[in-house]
This record gives C-alpha cells, structure tokens and sequence, in this order.
C-alpha cells in the first residue's frame, strides 16, 4: 500500500533551437515506461499557428485581448513576452495535474521560469544547452521554419538567453539525443526517489517497518 505524493513541476528552458520541445515530448513515454505519470504543460499564446500545430495540442492560441484578460484575471502562472508575442502556463490546469500526482513539465524561457522559481521555489529547473553555437544554427535551419533574418536574430538571442542557465538545478548537453533523454528522465527519477516523496508514497511502509 502507498500514498499519493504531489507531482513535481518540471522548468525546461533552452535556446530557440536547441532541442528542448523534441526532448520534452519524447520523454513523456520514456517516463512512463520508469512508472512516471508525467505531461507536457499546453501554454497559452498570441502568436499565430505554424504549419502543422493544433490548437489545444501544440499551444492555446489566443489573440492579445483575451490573453491580457487571463493575466489581470491572475489565471497564469508565468508569462513573458518572447519575439513580440506573449506565452503564458495556465493556473488551474497546472495545479490540478500536480494535485493527482502527475509531474508537470514547463517548456518555458528564462523569464517565465524566474517568475515560476520566485512563486514556487520547489520547481526544478533544466536547463539544454546545445554543444556548440555551429550545431545550434544548424538545428535552426533544418526546422525549416524561420526567415535568414529571423535565424540571425534567434542566434543573436541565444547567447543572452544561455547566460541564464546558472539559475537552473540542471544542465543537460543535448549533443547526443539519446543520451540526453537518458539524463533527463534520471532527473525525474530522483525527485521520486527523494526522502520527502517517498516518505509520502510509503508511510505505512516505514510505519511497519519502525514497529510504530
């Protein structure tokens, strides 16, 4: 017999490019395979789709009114402006799932992830580096996605954004994908395995075995 323990809320920041959603998303059966029920926090935002996302799947797309509107109403927990368009982590969403002792995971900038740490000191922070500024251009321009312009500016982005990276528990070097997935699931392990969770889990356990 065992307890529920809360779930743990998971902050993954990378530069634009350098691997975080690909290794979020793929993990999410990894985990489940460790026995980790885990998902993938849908942000809000009020950029426009790109070709292939679904709404509700990819983000919550949403113009700025209605957007602005969920930020005075206090239904976000973070939310940054990245590139000129807002991106947001609903409240009560989150909440729920870490109540039913799902771990959440954040795909988040640094900005979103200090508002998160200052409200919620408990969440863990990952933090994807990419192995060189070579590798991380050339990922940006594999995805097809972006203008010359637009990758230039992201690659310009990159370095402040990295410099962040001391604010996170974590560092992971996405230079092999298997071994980063490797790495990142050992993270969520551990925090399972921590004393405070598994005192949780398996009370009646340690009771019996203490003779109390």
């Amino acid at each position: 017999m065992s307890n529920k323990a809360p779930g743990g809320l998971f902050v993954v920041s990378a530069p634009s490019g350098g691997g975080k959603t690909s290794l979020t998303r793929a993990s999410i059966d990894a985990l489940a395979k460790a026995g980790i029920p885990a998902e993938i926090s849908v942000s809000y935002t009020t950029r426009a789709p790109r070709p292939g996302e679904r709404n509700g799947l990819h983000y919550h797309f949403v113009d700025r009114p209605q957007f602005e509107a969920m930020v005075a109403r206090g239904e976000l927990l973070e939310h940054a402006v990245i590139y000129g368009q807002y991106y947001g982590t609903a409240r009560a969403r989150t909440e729920q799932r870490l109540a039913a002792g799902r771990d959440v995971i954040l795909d988040i900038d640094w900005q979103g992830a200090r508002q998160i740490r200052q409200h919620l000191p408990g969440a863990i922070g990952i933090y994807i580096l990419p192995p060189s500024m070579a590798k991380l251009e050339q990922r940006l321009r594999a995805r097809r996605q972006d203008s010359e312009q637009a990758i230039r500016q992201r690659l310009a982005v990159a370095r402040k954004e990295m410099a962040h990276y001391e604010y996170y528990d974590y560092l992971i070097v996405n230079r092999d994908f298997d071994q980063a997935m490797s790495e990142f699931v050992s993270i969520f392990v551990a925090r399972r395995l921590s004393r405070d969770v598994q005192e949780i889990r398996h009370n009646p356990l340690i009771q019996k075995l203490l003779g109390h």
